[in-house]
């Protein structure tokens, strides 16, 4: 069954929307191009959005009451890795930026940016890379140590690579890979979490494409290094209640679909506001949008950044339905407009 406010979001919106924010590098620390695009796109709609020291944007939607201040966040950062060291033969030792399995990557197209504005294309492997060659390729344990990028450069020695400007430091994106279908799949590394950041346009898109104002004041929050832990750890004191956006995970004994809303009851740390829970459930009822309820026991949130943080709010998790998170991931447009349907029946629920 489909959402009753589905057919007022523009779908073509926040799949287009969704399109750039994936072919925009973003790992966690190297956020200043993506979030000049959102700030841009966020204007063309018609909104200001501030940005605070450590690299947030904020957009605040006045609503019908201001006296409670409801916060959206969704991540820009995306999962990366950062330059270790340069080896004796020209490859790179890198460090991971964000957590995932080491053998999710191998075999990636990445960047390597260079802190001159420079970026060479480059290959993730293993340091046993053929079965021709060493005998135990197969067993060979994936994890940093064995692990290095081959640069398309000619370079062969620590002092060539030097000479190309590649440093300590330097950051390291990963080819997205984005692949968005005519039937409504979405496949690409990084929809955790620029899926959301789709959802939370196309709902900026319908208020100001309506004229609507929401029934409490909204501060929309697009956080910069939520994969390493603390995005949205500091927000504006006037949020009462906060949700973070963010994509639901695919699995073992969890219900979600790819299609689906997830709203979850409890993460890592611990459960989420009941009574914004449960109202989030009945809303999704009421309005026929697709949903499951799961607990995540390995995952953490903005939200859950916040509260560690102190803020005084109440919180809650939702989120597009992802399969093979932080892997080659993927979701369907269904999930981006049934996570974005849910958002605005909360806001605008009077």
């Amino acid at each position: 069954m489909q959402s009753n406010a589905q057919p007022e979001l523009d779908r073509t919106y926040m799949m287009d929307t969704l399109r750039w924010l994936l072919e925009t590098p973003s790992p966690s620390g190297y956020c200043m191009k993506i979030m000049s695009l959102v700030k841009a796109e966020a204007e063309k709609l018609g909104y200001e959005m501030r940005m605070t020291p450590k690299g947030n944007g904020i957009v605040t939607i006045e609503g019908d009451d201001s006296d409670e201040v409801v916060g959206l966040t969704a991540h820009v950062d995306t999962l990366g890795a950062m330059v270790r060291s340069i080896k004796p033969n020209g490859m790179l030792r890198f460090t991971p930026i964000g957590g995932y399995a080491m053998h999710t990557v191998e075999g990636e197209y990445c960047l390597i940016h260079t802190r001159d504005g420079r970026a060479y294309e480059g290959t993730v492997l293993s340091t046993k890379p053929s079965v021709h060659v060493y005998s135990d390729a197969r067993d060979w344990k994936r994890e940093e140590a064995n692990m290095e990028i081959r640069i398309d450069e000619p370079t062969s020695t620590k002092e060539e690579t030097e000479r190309l400007g590649i440093s300590v430091g330097d950051i390291v994106s990963w080819d997205p890979r984005a692949r968005l279908l005519d039937n409504g799949w979405v496949k690409s590394r990084h929809l955790d979490d620029k899926a959301s950041v789709a959802a939370l346009f196309g709902l900026m898109e319908w208020l100001a494409r309506e004229s609507v104002r929401p029934a409490k004041t909204v501060k929309i929050i697009f956080s910069t290094y939520e994969e390493v832990g603390h995005g949205s750890s500091h927000i504006p004191g006037d949020i009462t209640e906060m949700i973070a956006v963010d994509m639901g995970a695919i699995g073992d004994d969890l219900s979600a679909t790819e299609r689906d809303v997830s709203i979850c009851a409890k993460d890592s740390s611990g459960p989420y506001d009941y009574g914004m829970t449960s109202g989030l459930i009945a809303l999704a009822k009421e309005s026929g949008i697709p949903h499951a309820v799961d607990i995540y026991p390995y995952y953490g949130s903005d939200a859950s950044a916040a509260l560690r943080g102190g803020s005084n709010v109440r919180a809650a998790l939702i989120g597009p339905g992802v399969h093979a998170s932080h892997g080659m991931e993927r979701t369907h447009a269904d999930a981006i407009a049934n996570t974005a349907a849910l958002l605005l029946a909360y806001v605008t629920a009077q």
